[in-house]
């Protein structure tokens, strides 16, 4: 429970931590740096307020506890059959359209990718068929609600043997409902086989650096054995480099762009050593405050824990008791099915 809870929660906090300077740009920040959780902002909200970024991480943990439920565990069932990709999309279209898996009611702060995929599958595409695939469709939209994933695969590996090829084909597929384009997808691979590492081998003595790198490299022996992302591998060279933690701050950036975010979460958590100071840096980065410390929340609360977190962070998110619910919802979902 703990990974789940400290994973979802390092995830919101960083979405609440930077959501009222989100598009300020970086030269703001240094002049004015966030030290502490505040509200206002660009959409004038309280302190504690979280954005789409929480809301689709909520929705897509729902969606993966009914699919468990609804469909119950079979061994011999592959992981991908598990999965309820309509649920899921459901989900993401009540949260749009209806307020659902949101702080006050109503959907805000919403992606261009995203709203294209949802509104899709409303006029009757199928839910892994929705994300758009063009040049501009790489957004951080998936790459910021995806971590849910990495506790399913974490869980019911435990039950079944996953090979490589169906755990990866999960990913993508849950990128797709919003983002389906190759590098979206590669963005998610890499950033679920860190969390993974971080998952699996919490109880080890492995450096951050090192679990990082496992994650990296596995990554990279996937992807460089699959011919269908061949074309996008050299957007990812910084990463596959291993030496991002060395770039200069001013060589990573924190807008929109998938690789961007990917790129400064990782480059965040290696040039820090508590939860603390990896989300402070993230959203002092400026520009998608919010998305950046969300996506690296996720993983820095899966390495530091849940009590690394500061509570005073967590005692002001709106609707505490509604997450906390969701969460245990789904670590019940998953423990029973492992």
């Amino acid at each position: 429970m703990d990974c789940i809870k400290s994973g979802i929660f390092g995830a919101i906090v960083g979405d609440a931590l930077g959501l009222p300077v989100q598009f300020e740009p970086r030269k703001f920040r240094d002049i004015d740096p966030v030290t502490k959780m505040t509200g206002n902002g660009a959409f004038d909200l309280p302190a504690g307020s979280w954005s789409d970024d929480s809301s689709l991480i909520l929705a897509t943990i729902d969606g993966l506890s009914k699919s468990l439920k609804n469909k119950g565990y079979d061994e011999d069932m592959k992981l991908n059959e598990l999965i309820d990709y309509e649920i899921i999309m459901k989900n993401f279209s009540l949260w749009l359209n209806n307020g659902k898996f949101t702080p006050y009611g109503q959907a805000y702060d919403i992606g261009g990718a995203t709203m294209d995929g949802i509104h899709r599958y409303d006029r009757g595409t199928e839910p892994i068929l929705s994300g758009g695939i063009g040049e501009r469709d790489n957004g951080n939209g998936s790459l910021m609600r995806i971590l849910p994933i990495a506790f399913f695969i974490h869980y019911l590996s435990q039950k079944n043997s996953i090979d490589e090829d169906e755990k990866m084909a999960v990913i993508h597929n849950l990128s797709s409902l919003t983002h389906r384009h190759r590098r979206s997808q590669l963005c998610c691979g890499i950033y679920v086989n860190i969390a993974l590492e971080f998952i699996e081998k919490r109880d080890c003595d492995l450096r951050l650096e090192e679990l990082i790198a496992n994650g990296i490299n596995k990554s990279k022996e996937y992807y460089f054995n699959n011919p269908s992302f061949k074309k996008e591998l050299h957007h990812f060279d910084r990463v596959f480099s291993l030496n991002i933690q060395n770039l200069p701050r001013d060589e990573i950036k924190s807008g929109g762009y998938c690789i961007s975010s990917l790129e400064a979460s990782i480059w965040c958590l290696l040039n820090n050593e508590n939860y603390r100071d990896t989300i402070l840096e993230a959203v002092n980065l400026g520009y998608d405050t919010d998305t950046t410390a969300c996506i690296v929340g996720g993983l820095a609360g899966i390495y530091y824990g849940y009590n690394d977190i500061p509570a005073e962070w967590i005692n002001k998110l709106a609707k505490l008791d509604y997450i906390e619910e969701l969460v245990n919802d789904f670590h019940l979902a998953l423990s029973e099915n492992h």
